[in-house]
């Protein structure tokens, strides 16, 4: 399909900028069938679920992925660690900003002393990046920055603020291994979860390391001019089991966000698909358009993403591409906030 038929304006103030408290934000429901709109609260969501729901989250932890150094001139540069490179934790692959900055053979100086030397540099801006030590989560914490997209203004070098910590978070976050949150899963407070089990829904976890393929522009004019990077998944038996008797059960299945959509529709595809066993790891590498057959989710809440986005071509294959725009224009007009700090919306 054509990339701008993804397009759609918003205002610049319809940005959310800060975390709010978790729970307080609106929810747009969606109804693909009836194309039906309601505009509710966060906090109504657990009313939305069913009695046999299964309930899907993405408990991956956002690592402090943003360093700040200095380079051989002591001008400030902004390091992005995307991945580990081998089998330590001293070479990675990483984005560079400004790139001139970081050019092949430079030092770079970080706090505690840490050096890092950057070896091949990518056509498409990514490079390597070998520390003098391990950089390890322990060490990220201490020096590293909440990975906050482009879209949310931080001042480039200040240090974190609190909130950031805290709410670019899930409460149920575990393993740090991705470099962008699971941003549906930031709506949920221990209560909220608490009332939803309450209505008889079943809560299982599955790990997607969010990586840059999430937030890779669509920069062909064609969606098959796209490639997708693949990402890390894994699901536990004990998902698997949930999940697996959900299915032959007909009962639905809701996923948290759009990460977890590309998780379980990766793996209802693999030779073993969703049946009941040990443990999957696997690549997600899908890249979910329109006129896609979804086998696995039967409900997806996510929030607003931004135009042309990936992100946002899955939601539109889920729902229809004309039903969703409609929505986010309803958003629009009434006065909803988008992406990562944004508000919430919910497709049956």
């Amino acid at each position: 399909m054509r990339v701008d038929l993804f397009d759609y304006f918003l205002p610049g103030d319809r940005i959310a900028q800060t975390a709010r408290p978790r729970g307080t934000s609106r929810l747009l429901a969606l109804d693909r069938k009836t194309t039906a709109i309601a505009h509710l609260w966060f906090a109504d969501f657990p009313e939305l679920l069913r009695d046999g729901d299964v309930l899907v989250r993405n408990d991956v932890r956002v690592r402090m992925a943003r360093l700040y150094g200095r380079d051989e001139e002591g001008r400030l540069v902004e390091i992005f660690l995307l991945r580990p490179l081998g089998d330590g934790l001293r070479r990675w692959e990483a984005l560079a900003r400004p790139g001139r900055r970081a050019k092949r053979g430079r030092s770079i100086q970080f706090a505690e002393d840490l050096e890092g030397r950057v070896g091949k540099v990518r056509d498409d801006g990514r490079r390597e990046i070998l520390f003098d030590g391990d950089m390890d989560a322990e060490l990220l914490e201490r020096i590293g920055n909440v990975p906050l997209p482009p879209y949310i203004r931080r001042e480039p070098g200040a240090p974190d603020r609190p909130e950031d910590r805290e709410g670019y978070q899930t409460v149920f976050a575990k393993e740090p291994l991705a470099v962008a949150a699971p941003t549906a899963g930031l709506h949920f407070t221990e209560r909220i979860l608490a009332k939803i089990r309450e209505r008889g829904v079943s809560i299982v976890d599955v790990t997607l390391a969010v990586g840059a393929a999430t937030f890779k522009p669509v920069t062909g004019d064609e969606t098959e001019e796209h490639s997708f990077d693949p990402e890390d998944a894994f699901i536990p038996s004990s998902a698997l089991r949930e999940i697996a008797r959900a299915r032959e059960e007909r009962r639905r299945v809701v996923a948290v966000g759009t990460t977890v959509a590309r998780t379980l529709e990766t793996a209802v595809r693999l030779p073993e698909g969703l049946e009941p066993g040990r443990d999957r790891r696997f690549p997600a590498d899908i890249f979910i358009t329109p006129g896609f057959e979804f086998r696995a989710v039967d409900a997806l809440l996510t929030n607003f993403h931004l135009p042309r986005s990936t992100l946002l071509m899955l939601v539109c294959a889920f729902a229809g591409r004309e039903n969703v725009l409609a929505a986010y224009d309803a958003a629009i007009r009434e006065g909803y906030l988008f992406y990562s700090y944004g508000d919430a919306m919910f497709v049956m």
